[in-house]
């Protein structure tokens, strides 16, 4: 029987961005025993610019993964690097949840020594900030380099690859030649259509953080694994109107 994959972006889609979205995932990537379903979170545009921004993204993903085990997803796949409302969905949800940032930084830990976050503004850095200290992973960060360049949920890279690409490897030679980073780590899944460039370009590994974490999915649910309850206990009662109205 096939398996069920609810990737959940951190903001609504529009038809417009959602093949830019969805194009992350090659189909080289996908496998015919697994079935992935992008869905757009939220009732507005954020970009994740501030605390406020970041709560308003943390309450869309819970919302749009309460629900996820009773319409049949066998994993959840948090598809922002902020991994808003991973640890809540982990309470709620007895099936596999990931995201990016959690996927992507330990990923960089097994290939390297250090890895540096390449992102779009310093707008971000708390995002990174909050997550790498919650995983204990700060001694392994040698950087965060940003091009100061504003995100574009809508069109993400679409249409300036010649410049944004150019600051992007520029920014990457400073992490590792400046900082010691032996590995990079995009900082956001918009910034997917980036990787291929810089990867050709780059004597380090380049990690996609976004198919990254939908790969771990895949190998959860191969395993038949799961989060521990232990560390993510369920809540005593559900409190699901909170978030569906």
């Amino acid at each position: 029987m096939n398996k069920r994959i609810k990737m959940i972006f951190p903001v609504p889609m529009s038809d417009a961005t959602r093949p830019l979205v969805e194009s992350q995932l090659p189909t080289s990537l996908l496998r015919p025993d697994i079935e992935v379903s992008f869905v757009g979170a939220g009732q507005v545009m954020t970009l994740a610019d501030s605390y406020y921004d970041m709560a308003l993204m943390e309450l869309a993903v819970i919302e749009a993964g309460i629900q996820a085990e009773e319409q049949g997803f066998d994993a959840v796949c948090i598809n922002t690097v902020s991994d808003s409302g991973l640890a809540a969905l982990r309470s709620r949800l007895s099936i596999p949840v990931l995201a990016p940032g959690l996927a992507a930084f330990h990923t960089a830990c097994m290939l390297g020594h250090k890895f540096s976050v390449l992102t779009m503004w310093p707008r971000w850095y708390p995002l990174y900030r909050k997550t790498i200290k919650e995983y204990g992973l700060e001694p392994r960060l040698a950087s965060i380099r940003s091009i100061d360049v504003r995100p574009d949920t809508e069109a993400l890279l679409q249409g300036k690859e010649t410049v944004v690409f150019a600051r992007l490897l520029e920014a990457a030679w400073q992490a590792i030649e400046q900082d010691g980073a032996d590995v990079i780590v995009l900082g956001s899944t918009t910034m997917h259509q980036s990787h291929a460039y810089l990867s050709e370009h780059l004597p380090v590994p380049v990690l996609n953080p976004g198919v990254i974490a939908y790969k771990q999915c895949e190998m959860l649910l191969d395993l038949g694994l799961s989060h521990s309850k232990a560390a993510y206990p369920s809540p005593e009662q559900n409190k699901d109107a909170a978030f569906i109205h």
